[in-house]
């Protein structure tokens, strides 16, 4: 059978909140914050110099902020990802919601401001702003929240996708690996996030419904070790620890397993 192994940031969950009432996780800061540091330092930075760039005022929840355009303060949808929701008026607190919020609060911790690039449409029918979010050095939000199995792809309306593909094929690698939201099978629905499913395989524990979840944890961190590197050709080349140029490579990106490396383009080093 198969056992359930908690990310980093799910590591401390009570096991008494079973039930839809009660609030779903505990987060210890310094978790995210360990995960956020590893995010900075191995995430692709985007050339974010055609993007507008705009004061930050808050974070509102995993994905969505307020900032000021053009003289107003306003709230920003993400484009393409859904986060489970943290204080939703019928929906309530939702597993993975907080951990999504805090995420996206850390992640932006320290930024004055942050970057958007729209897509065709600037605004959904609620009259928000739809963007896709970087940080000052480059850094995808939605980018990272899907790698982490903190967000979901979806409300993928025409004209706004540009980025579909990309975020789907980060998505396929967290669904893979059992990441966060990904951890309990069939939580994720096409509709958004089935708590009732999530605690459920909570109460059974080791179901079958009941997933591994690999996630990158500051316990299992040691494992992203795989070093993505672009030569002089452009080749996109990963090393694993104890092939011979790997103590020599430096590393343009880590990958905590070889299919994760693959996805995003690599090949593996001969030797």
């Amino acid at each position: 059978m198969k056992k359930i192994i908690f990310a980093l940031f799910i590591s401390i969950l009570v096991l008494s909140a079973c039930t839809e009432e009660t609030s779903t996780n505990i987060i210890k800061t310094e978790d995210i914050e360990g995960l956020i540091s590893s995010t900075i330092e191995t995430a692709e930075k985007h050339d974010v110099s055609k993007f507008e760039e705009y004061e930050l005022e808050s974070v509102i929840d995993g994905d969505t902020i307020r900032i000021k355009y053009n003289g107003s303060s306003e709230k920003v949808r993400f484009l393409l990802v859904d986060t489970p929701e943290t204080n939703h008026e019928t929906l309530g607190e939702q597993p993975y919601g907080p951990e999504a919020k805090e995420f996206t609060k850390q992640l932006l911790a320290g930024q004055d401001t942050v970057y958007l690039e729209f897509d065709v449409s600037y605004r959904d029918k609620y009259k928000r702003l739809l963007a896709y979010i970087y940080t000052k050095e480059g850094i995808s939000v939605q980018e990272q929240l899907l790698k982490n199995g903190l967000a979901r792809v979806a409300y993928i309306y025409d004209p706004n996708t540009k980025h579909v593909d990309w975020f789907k094929s980060i998505q396929k690698t967290a669904q893979q690996s059992a990441i966060g939201i990904w951890s309990v099978e069939d939580y994720v629905t096409n509709r958004g996030y089935d708590k009732n499913v999530y605690y459920a395989a909570l109460k059974e524990g080791n179901q079958s419904n009941i997933v591994e979840d690999k996630s990158n944890t500051n316990n299992n961190k040691g494992r992203c070790e795989i070093k993505g590197n672009i030569n002089s050709k452009g080749n996109k080349i990963y090393h694993i620890p104890g092939q011979r140029d790997y103590d020599n490579t430096k590393a343009e990106e880590m990958f905590c397993t070889e299919e994760e490396a693959e996805a995003a383009g690599f090949i593996p080093a001969k030797q």
